[in-house]
C-alpha cells in the first residue's frame, strides 16, 4: 500500500524532492568554502566577484523563467494529448520520470543559484570574495541544465508522438503485467526458431548479414516477418526450414526493431503516409478538402508508375555460391496496387474532384505497366468506375481533378 501511494504522490513529490536536493547542496557547498576558505580557486576559473554575482544571477533568472515556460509547454502538450488521444492520457504523461527530473533540475539550479549569489561579496575585501566551491558547483548545475534542456526537448517531442503516446502507456502495462502476474513457467524454446526478447515493429532486416550467418552454419533460414510488421513480445520472427538450431542472438542483431515504422527501407511506409493523407482529406466529407488529397494522389501516382516498371525484391537470397540462405516476405505487385488504391478508391469514388484525379493516374499506369501488371490496376479502375456511378459522378479522367479534363486543347 505503501509503494502504491508514494507512485501517486510521486508526480510532484520528484520535483519537490530535486527542490530539497538543490537546497541541501547549497548548504553543503557553503560550509566547503567556510572551512577551507572563500579563495581556493583563481579569479580566472571563476570570474571576479562582480561577473560571478551577475552569472549567478542571470542564470537564477533564467532558470525561472525557463521552468515557467517548460511547464507551461507541458500543460498544453497534455491538453493536445487528451483531445487527440484519450483523456485518460494525463497521469501517464505527467508521471514520466526523466520529465520530473528535467523539471526538478531547473528549479533546483534556480534555488542554488539563489541561494548561491547572496554569498558572493562584489566589495572583493581580502580574503573574502567569492565561495569559489559554490559558485564551481553552480555552474556545473547550469552546464546540467543545459544538457538536460537539450535532452527534455528531444525527450518531449518523443513522448507527444503517436507511437511515444502509445509506448509510454504500453510500458506501463508491461510493468504491471510483469508485477501482477507473475510467470510460473516458461514455454519450451524451439531451436529451430528465434523468437523477439521485445516488443517493436520491424524496421530492418541485415539481408546480407543473415546470408552470411546461415552460410556459416550451412543452413537455410526463413524470416517470419516483414519490414513494417509489428512483432510481439516473445513472438517468432525466423526459423531454420531444415530444422536446425538457430543462432537466436545472431539473428536479432540482424533484425531492428523500433516503437513505429520508419522510410528507410520502407518504402511503403511512405505510400501508407501518403495514403493517409488522401483519406484523411475526404473521408468526412466529398468536398472537405479535395486539393489536398489531389496532391497526395499525384505523388501517389508518381511512385506507383516507378514501380511499374521496376523488379519486384526477390524473396530468395543467394550466397556467393548460388545456394539459397534465406527466404524473406517480400509485399508484390499486387500488393502495392492495393497499398495504394483500395482505401482512397472507396473514400475518393463519391468526389468528382479526387474520382477524376484517380481515374487519370490509373489509366497512365495502364498504359506504362507491363501487361503481368496490368489486372490489378483494371480491377481498381472498375471499382472506381462503379463507386462514381453510385454517387453520380460523371467520370472524365482529368490531371488537375479540377473537371476540365475534357475542355483542355491544344492551342494553334
Amino acid at each position: 500500500m505503501r509503494e502504491y501511494r508514494w507512485r501517486i504522490h510521486s508526480l510532484w513529490a520528484v520535483p519537490l524532492l530535486c527542490i530539497a536536493a538543490g537546497a541541501l547542496v547549497a548548504a553543503i557547498t557553503l560550509a566547503i568554502d567556510a572551512a577551507i576558505g572563500y579563495d581556493r580557486l583563481p579569479s580566472s576559473v571563476l570570474g571576479t566577484p562582480t561577473a560571478a554575482q551577475t552569472i549567478l544571477s542571470t542564470a537564477a533568472s533564467s532558470m525561472l523563467t525557463l521552468t515557467t515556460i517548460v511547464l507551461t509547454v507541458l500543460t498544453l502538450g497534455v491538453q493536445l494529448a487528451m483531445q487527440q488521444f484519450s483523456p485518460r492520457i494525463v497521469r501517464a504523461l505527467l508521471g514520466d520520470r526523466r520529465s520530473q527530473l528535467a523539471h526538478g533540475l531547473f528549479a533546483a539550479t534556480f534555488l542554488f543559484c539563489m541561494i548561491a549569489v547572496a554569498k558572493v561579496d562584489d566589495a572583493a575585501k581580502p580574503g573574502h570574495q567569492v565561495p569559489s566551491v559554490t559558485v564551481a558547483t553552480g555552474y556545473l548545475l547550469l552546464l546540467a541544465s543545459l544538457l538536460a534542456l537539450v535532452a527534455y526537448v528531444h525527450h518531449a517531442g518523443q513522448s507527444l508522438r503517436v507511437a511515444g503516446i502509445i509506448d509510454l502507456v504500453g510500458d506501463n502495462l508491461q510493468v504491471e503485467l510483469d508485477r501482477s502476474f507473475p510467470l510460473e513457467r516458461a514455454e519450451p524454446e524451439d531451436p529451430a526458431s528465434v523468437t523477439t526478447t521485445d516488443a517493436g515493429v520491424v524496421v530492418l532486416i541485415d539481408v546480407g548479414g543473415l546470408v552470411e550467418l546461415a552460410r556459416r552454419s550451412d543452413d537455410r533460414l526463413e524470416m517470419l516477418v516483414a519490414v513494417g510488421d509489428f512483432v510481439p513480445r516473445g513472438a517468432p520472427i525466423a526459423c531454420s526450414q531444415a530444422g536446425r538450431p538457430v543462432d537466436g542472438d545472431g539473428v536479432r542483431r540482424l533484425v531492428l526493431l523500433d516503437n513505429e515504422r520508419s522510410h528507410i527501407g520502407d518504402a511503403a511506409y511512405g505510400f501508407r503516409k501518403l495514403v493517409d493523407i488522401a483519406e484523411r482529406s475526404i473521408a468526412s466529407s466529398p468536398y472537405d478538402d479535395p486539393v489536398t488529397a489531389v496532391q497526395a494522389i499525384d505523388r501517389l501516382h508518381d511512385g506507383l508508375r516507378q514501380l511499374a516498371v521496376r523488379r519486384m525484391p526477390h524473396t530468395e537470397h543467394r550466397d556467393g555460391r548460388g545456394a539459397v540462405r534465406l527466404v524473406t516476405r517480400e509485399l508484390g505487385w499486387p500488393g502495392w496496387v492495393r497499398l495504394v488504391f483500395e482505401e482512397v478508391v472507396e473514400v475518393g469514388g463519391g468526389s468528382p474532384v479526387v474520382a477524376r484525379r484517380l481515374l487519370a493516374a490509373i489509366d497512365d499506369l495502364l498504359a506504362v505497366a507491363p501487361p503481368d501488371r496490368r489486372a490489378p490496376l483494371q480491377q481498381h479502375r472498375d471499382r472506381l468506375l462503379a463507386a462514381a456511378e453510385d454517387a453520380g459522378v460523371r467520370l472524365v479522367p482529368d490531371d488537375q481533378g479540377l473537371g476540365s479534363g475534357q475542355d483542355l486543347r491544344a492551342q494553334r
